[in-house]
């Protein structure tokens, strides 16, 4: 049988739109568009370096609740408020999930609010870091 889990964080948003910060559904987890904003002090740190490594500590924090980490990580959509900051927070993503090399969407979208920087969206497969991988070079990339 299907066993679905899902995370809540206690969030205001969370109860008012009706949404989990995290839905496991067997192997598969799906971690909700994730903000900067600090869990226990509900602050969002001005600096957009700072604030993409709040987005992560949250994802993390997240994906660690279901067994799980960024090493299990199989697609990431990236949202960045300015497209001017996309090469500083794609250094940054880079480093986050260099040898992890997950599927990734990078889109410079209005986000919720201009206090949002940056915005990450994974999804992840249990065990994936342990999994058997294969790379496939092609030369499709212009």
């Amino acid at each position: 049988m299907t066993k679905i889990i899902k995370v809540k964080t206690g969030s205001k948003l969370e109860e008012i739109s009706s949404y989990s910060r995290l839905v496991c559904v067997d192997n598969w987890i799906f971690v909700s568009n994730t903000a900067g904003r600090n869990p226990d002090t509900k602050e969002i740190p001005e600096d957009l370096l700072e604030q993409t490594h709040q987005v992560f500590h949250n994802v993390e924090a997240a994906l660690k609740t279901v067994g799980a980490s960024l090493k299990d990580v199989v697609m990431s959509r990236v949202f960045i408020q300015n497209p001017e900051d996309t090469h500083t927070v794609m250094a940054l993503v880079g480093e986050k999930f260099r040898g992890v090399d997950p599927a990734t969407t990078v889109t410079c979208p209005p986000l919720g609010s201009t206090i949002y920087k940056m915005e990450l969206e994974v999804t992840a497969f249990r065990g994936a870091s342990s999994a058997e991988v294969e790379i496939i070079h092609t030369n499709t990339a212009k």
